[in-house]
This record gives structure tokens, sequence and C-alpha cells, in this order.
């Protein structure tokens, strides 16, 4: 391990290389704040040594706001600190920094990979190096998805570390961290807030649960603390020691809001981060603050998200209130994936020959023509070449000798289609779409929502068009339940179904955009669809589907609002305004 060494401080890597790593250096104002909030639940007596480390140590600037926030309760206390990286030169510009401000604490810091240091550190066998543990961890580990880290060394970590679906580098750094941490020791992490509402977190979720004790969680939302394009979150956690008893984790999150009128105007958000309202940053943001209890669910890998006395009452009649969820209706899946879109989706078929135009055209539906209630159609078609057929009940596709044009077209094609080898080597036709979904659906009503949305936008196809991969879709898997199609239309664009959202998932992205994935949309509720109330807002669901371009949509979307906070059981006075 390398000890305290003076180099020039100005000695930075580029900044290009180090966020392909996925390292992304802590500003002070957030290394302060995780700092403080770790020394509030430092307990010095135990350890006659007390040792602390950085996992993804980068400039050193978690380690220095911690030791500066706890010099004043460590007299008489041996301290040691040490870091890894895999950065040699942002060790070098660490250690100089510690060496001119703390010259007298032994600094152990080590060019090399904190998960093979947490995978040697958790082995426990008769062969194994016993290695002391340590007392606080503080953290800002690498952000790197699978398709950067490779294919064979994501299968690496996923198979140590016990992880399952598109993992991230920072998913296996926390399960380190439990691994080199001693009983009762502390982290606090400053990590993506993904990790908390999206599916292949839950495995890293029930980990954090099982092995730690949560003490505090801030969700930092669109606040751009710091450079990373990521939304941050900072996590409190003690390692468990056997005798813990369980407490509800508090819960803080921030997010933009549209709002105007705030409570208090502060420097930046970390300011009054523990206190519920609107507040106004100097710079002229508006964020919202809202401070309850981690909520979980039932299950150690269910979504985090924040409940209050308040909202968890609502969800409560809410639930007492629905008669099914979307996911009962059918199966909501994603649109198409053809891994060729230049071949097989253009808006130009028109301008070939005759003699050249594919037989097999059909309209495409994409978040471009996305639009509450039903499609916008003024904007320039796309058509699919789509080559699949459902024949005896299966998915099939065509015979190109049956499309002369579409397989002359295809043949001019084929150097492009064949260099998808996955698709050769799954044993499926050089010509087929990667995910062609069922092509027996496509003819049916179709309920279609976009991924992505400040707001949520619903719509509803019955012109048998095709649905890209930028968007979700839904069909209903009996044929008398496609009034429950209008139902979901009415439900899936109305306020309440944001205020559902934001208290049962909670997962949004810069300026206030929501994530409408499977895994949310399914769980969306339903009122009875029978009673008068049902029955009304199917009625004014078609409505607004026939009346989308008129002024009355603006009438109709304020009746439907608030026959559906009623049908859920909210009164007027509980609908948020």
């Amino acid at each position: 391990m390398s000890s305290q060494t003076q180099i020039n401080p100005l000695g930075y890597a580029s900044i290009e290389l180090r966020k392909d790593s996925g390292a992304h250096y802590t500003p002070s104002i957030l290394s302060d704040f995780v700092a403080s909030q770790i020394t509030a639940q430092i307990d010095l007596t135990h350890s006659t040594t007390f040792r602390i480390l950085d996992p993804a140590l980068g400039d050193g600037e978690l380690i220095i706001s911690l030791l500066r926030e706890i010099k004043n309760i460590w007299e008489g206390k041996n301290i040691e600190v040490y870091g890894f990286d895999t950065d040699n030169n942002a060790l070098k510009i660490a250690s100089y920094r510690m060496q001119e401000e703390f010259p007298d604490i032994p600094v152990f810091f080590s060019n090399e990979d904190f998960l093979e240091y947490a995978i040697r550190c958790g082995r426990n066998d008769l062969f194994s190096q016993t290695i002391e543990k340590f007392d606080v961890v503080i953290a800002n580990p690498p952000y790197v998805r699978t398709q950067v880290l490779g294919a064979k060394d994501a299968q690496r970590i996923a198979n140590i570390f016990n992880l399952s679906g598109r993992i991230d580098l920072y998913h296996a750094f926390l399960l380190g961290i439990s691994m080199v941490l001693k009983p009762g020791g502390l982290t606090g992490v400053i990590t993506s807030n993904r990790f908390m509402t999206t599916k292949s977190g839950g495995c890293v979720r029930s980990a954090i649960i099982n092995e730690f004790k949560i003490l505090y969680v801030w969700d930092l939302g669109d606040t751009q603390l710091f450079e990373a394009a990521v939304l941050p979150s900072v996590l409190l956690l003690k390692r468990k020691n056997g005798n813990d008893t369980y407490t509800n984790p508090g819960f803080t999150s921030i997010y933009s809001t549209t709002a105007r009128v705030e409570d208090r105007v502060v420097a930046n958000v970390l300011d009054a981060i523990n206190s519920p309202g609107i507040i106004k940053t100097e710079s002229g943001q508006f964020f919202e603050i809202k401070v309850g209890l981690l909520d979980h669910g039932q299950s150690s890998d269910g979504v985090w998200h924040i409940s209050t006395v308040n909202s968890n009452n609502k969800l409560s009649i809410v639930k007492a209130n629905t008669y099914c969820t979307f996911g009962d209706i059918g199966k909501i899946r994603v649109g198409i994936k053809t891994t060729a879109d230049k071949v097989f989706i253009r808006s130009d078929w028109s301008t070939l020959p005759k003699d050249e135009q594919p037989e097999l055209l059909f309209p495409l539906i994409t978040h471009h023509v996305a639009r509450r209630y039903r499609m916008d159609e003024s904007s320039t078609p796309l058509f699919v070449l789509y080559p699949h057929i459902f024949i005896n009940g299966k998915r099939a596709t065509v015979d190109l000798k049956d499309f002369p044009k579409t397989s002359n077209y295809l043949e001019k094609n084929r150097i492009t289609l064949e260099a998808r080898d996955y698709v050769i080597s799954s044993g499926r036709k050089w010509f087929e779409i990667w995910v062609p979904q069922d092509p027996n659906a496509w003819s049916k009503p179709k309920l279609i929502f976009r991924d992505i949305s400040e707001k949520p936008t619903f719509w509803i196809d019955v012109n048998g068009g095709i649905v890209n991969g930028d968007c979700y879709w839904l069909v209903s898997n009996k044929p008398d339940h496609d009034e429950l199609l209008w139902l979901a239309l009415a439900i899936g664009n109305s306020s309440f179904i944001e205020w559902f959202y934001d208290h049962s998932f909670n997962n949004k992205l810069y300026s206030g955009r929501r994530r409408f994935m499977t895994q949310y949309v399914e769980k969306f509720p339903l009122p009875q669809p029978n009673t008068e109330l049902g029955k009304e807002i199917i009625r004014l669901a078609k409505m607004a589907y026939d009346k989308v371009l008129s002024k009355e949509l603006v009438t109709i979307e304020k009746d439907l609002d608030l026959l559906i906070w009623k049908a859920f059981g909210l009164s007027d006075e509980e609908i948020p305004r």
C-alpha cells in the first residue's frame, strides 16, 4: 500500500477518461453533508484504533470532509485512513491533500480494485487471510452500467455478489461495503437512486435490508448537486450486529417543482433538506421537499418510496375502492425492437419505385405521435416492414417466396441484417425482427403509453398499428374486457395517477419526468367499472378520444379528474392542489 507522497495537486487525468471509468468526484457541499450525518452517529468508545475507508477514493474529498467533522472528538484516539482507487493519479492527489491537511494521520492508499479486496474480505474459509474490518466507510462508488462493463465482467460480478438483471457497478460496491464493515460500523454512501425503484435493484434492496440497519435515506432527485448524469441519493447505514431492533428509517426526497410559491429561500437545497415544503434556491430553482418514512412494502426487495401518515391513509382508501389493476386487464409489453431500424423502419417507402416497395408494410406507432387519448396523426407517418405472422396459435415468419418485393428489398440489405449474429445464433432467420412481439395482437384495440414523460401520456389505438420499442402497450386478455381499456385510458391520464405514482414508486428523472415501465403501470388501480361513476368515466374517456382536437376536451378532462378521485373514495378536499 502507498503512504503519503507529495505530488503536483493539479495532475488530474482527463475528465473524459474519468467519466468513462464511472468516476464522478464529489463536490464539497455534498461530501460535507454525508460526513456530518456519519459523525452524528459515530461512537468512538469501542475501538482502540479507529479505521476509516473510502473504497472509491478519487481525489479524497469525502475522507477529508469526514476528518474535518470528527477532529473535535478524536483526541486520544488512534485513527487510520484507507482508500482504494484504480486511478493511480487520483491516489497521488488524495495523498498530497492528506499530507497537507492531516500530516499526523497514517494513510494507507492502494491502487487496487476495491471489489477484489471485498471478495477476499468476504471469504469464510480456513485458508483465507484474516482481514481487519473498518469502523466507518464513506463512499461515492462509480456508476458503470452492464453495457460498459462488458458481458464477461458483468457476469462475473453478478455471480460473486448474487446480483441479477441489468446490474451497475455501484450495486456490487454497496454489497462489498457490507463485507468490510465491522458489526455496528457505519457507512454513508452517495449513490444513484435508481436501485430504489428498478427491477434489477431488487436484490440490492433486499441485501441492504438483510445486512444493514437503515438509519436514513435522502433521495436528492434532480437537484444536480454534482456532474454525474444520475439522480443521487445518500444512504446512512449501520452494519447489523445481531441485536438490532427494526425501526422505520427516515426518508427525505427532494425534486424540482412547478410550484412558484416558496416557503423559504435558501442558498442551496441541503440547507433545508430535512424541512418539508417548497423552497427556492438563490439561483432561482424551485424544489419540493418531502419528509417521512421509508416504505418498502411487505417484501425485502420491494420498491423504496416515502410514506407519510397522510399518504398512507389515502392509499388505504384507494386500495379499498380498487376493482383490479392494469396488469389484470392483460400483459403489458414493450414495443418491437428491430435492431436494424434503418432497414425495417422508414418514412419514405413511397419514394421507392412501385415494383420495389415491400408488400409487408404496416403503420408504426412511436413516441413521436404520443398524445393523450388519441395519437397525433399530423406528422409524417412511419411504416415498418414486419415479416411475422400468426399461424396455428403461434408466431411465425412469412415465406419470402410469397412476397417477392419484400424478398428483393431484404436481400439488398442482407449483409446488414446478417451482421446481427445474435439473431442467427439464437436459431432465428436472418431477416427477422429481434423482438417482434405478438402479430395476432396488433389488430386489437390497444392501450399505449410513453416510457418517459413528465405527464402520463396514454392513448388508444383501434387502427391496427404496430407499437415501436419506445412505447409500451396493452390489449385485454378477454373480449369482454375492452371497456376496461377505456377506463384505464381515463385513469392513466388523470392527476390521480400522478399522485398515486409519486406516492407508490416515485421513479423520477430530471425536470420531473417519470418512468412509466411495466413494473409500475401493471400496479395502477382501476375503480369499479359497473357503478354509475365507473360507467360515466368510461363514457367520458370515449368522448375525450373523439373530441381530442376540440375545445371541449378541457372541460371533459376536468370532469374526468373529479370523477376519478371520487371513484377511489377520495373527497374533493383530499385532492392535492
